[in-house]
């Protein structure tokens, strides 16, 4: 819906001609405190590119006098309803075999570092294994495997070709997308967005993809319900009390949709004192397993809170590769997930 045209609508539209986006607008807002609010409904052919567009619509937005704030929000053609008994028609993804996606009731537990660490224990095994980063809002696939955050090569089929480092294959929306840019998306563009990760990708055959996805239960899980052949799904949480009410939510999330639940990993479950030895529990102790056991689901392990595993993980080696204890438990978890599929 567009507002009454005024003299700085009329500088809007020109930016946005200028820009080349004037095509994709849906709506311009202008509030009574000078900020403006675009919408651009997004070809999602490239997504990488409608990004791009999006932050350089913002920046011209921005400078036109008397704009106080802008903010350009991508959308996409709504998809049909989900069809919440996730029955509905899946992707046809033949050449791989199982599809595990790891998730969290709530950020900030690990579950990203987790995904990464899972998926090259799984590839040391000798299992043909690719982690896709489905978490659009905070991609941080690129950083744990210490790639770069630059666009993929697109073969002949005009499908990326994900970036190949300790035995696994990977594709991530950090790939397509500037690093330090928020990603101002909404429901539609997520669900395409996560869809074409999978559909335009050169996967190749695989005997395990493994998908970080965004905390929560929103779009991206639902998407990931109703349009993929998911195998089962890892959750991970603190034994904390308020990331287990969260970690509930996923569960249930998980049943409702029938994706099997392979297990609940306990993530920063105790901290051993490098100096002392005393092993301290800094969010409680247990509490994951016990919650396992109330709803009647595998507990597949306690990951330690653990300095190693920030300073490998912030330079891009992931811990399960090392030879260190909290390694091992990585390839103990590993272990009861294909125990599991």
């Amino acid at each position: 819906m567009f507002f009454k045209k005024s003299p700085d609508r009329q500088k809007i539209d020109g930016a946005l001609q200028e820009c080349g986006a004037a095509n994709y607008v849906d709506g311009v807002e202008i509030t009574d405190a000078g900020d403006v609010i675009v919408t651009l409904k997004a070809d999602m052919s490239d997504p990488g590119k409608m990004e791009s567009l999006r932050q350089i619509v913002e920046m011209k937005i921005s400078a036109v006098k008397g704009i106080q704030k802008a903010i350009v929000i991508l959308t996409a053609e709504r998809s049909a309803p989900a069809d919440t008994s996730a029955k509905g028609k899946k992707l046809d993804l033949p050449h791989i075999k199982k599809i595990i996606a790891v998730a969290s009731g709530k950020g900030g537990v690990g579950k990203s570092t987790v995904a990464a660490n899972l998926a090259v224990a799984l590839a040391a095994q000798g299992q043909k294994v690719g982690l896709m980063d489905a978490d659009i809002y905070g991609p941080s696939v690129p950083r744990l495997l210490g790639l770069p955050y630059v666009k993929p090569e697109t073969n002949e089929n005009s499908r990326l070709v994900p970036f190949e480092k300790y035995g696994i294959k990977a594709m991530s929306m950090g790939f397509l997308v500037d690093e330090n840019a928020p990603m101002i998306w909404r429901g539609p563009m997520i669900q395409t967005a996560v869809t074409q990760l999978l559909r335009d990708v050169e996967w190749g055959e695989l005997d395990v993809l493994v998908i970080d996805l965004p905390p929560g239960t929103g779009d991206a899980q639902l998407t990931m319900a109703q349009k993929v052949p998911v195998t089962g799904a890892v959750i991970v949480s603190t034994p904390q009390d308020l990331a287990l009410i969260d970690a509930r939510k996923a569960i249930e999330m998980f049943r409702k949709l029938d994706v099997p639940i392979l297990g609940l990993i306990e993530n920063m479950s105790y901290h051993i004192c490098a100096t002392c030895g005393h092993e301290d529990h800094v969010f409680g102790h247990g509490g994951a397993k016990e919650e396992a056991v109330k709803q009647d689901i595998p507990f597949l392990g306690e990951i330690p809170l653990n300095g190693e595993i920030r300073r490998l993980s912030d330079a891009g080696e992931p811990v399960a590769l090392k030879n260190l204890e909290v390694s091992e438990i990585y390839k103990e978890i590993a272990d009861r997930v294909v125990s599991r599929i």
